[in-house]
């Protein structure tokens, strides 16, 4: 995936929870928990874009 792509999407989903942050009225708990849950689904995103994820849900805690 270009950088540019990834750059722009990241620019988009910040944009666009600023704006529900910012302007629908909710309770600051659910506001937290939509942050939190936005954060771990980009991570993933960009995990998967990069090629990481793979290496992530194969990694092993044995001897």
């Amino acid at each position: 995936m270009p950088l540019l792509n990834v750059v722009v999407m990241l620019i988009v989903v910040g944009v666009g929870l600023y704006l529900i942050n910012r302007f629908i009225p909710m309770a600051s708990s659910i506001k937290t928990i939509l942050n939190v849950v936005v954060v771990v689904v980009v991570c993933v995103w960009l995990l998967q874009a990069a090629g990481l994820w793979a290496n992530v849900t194969n990694f092993r805690l044995t001897r």
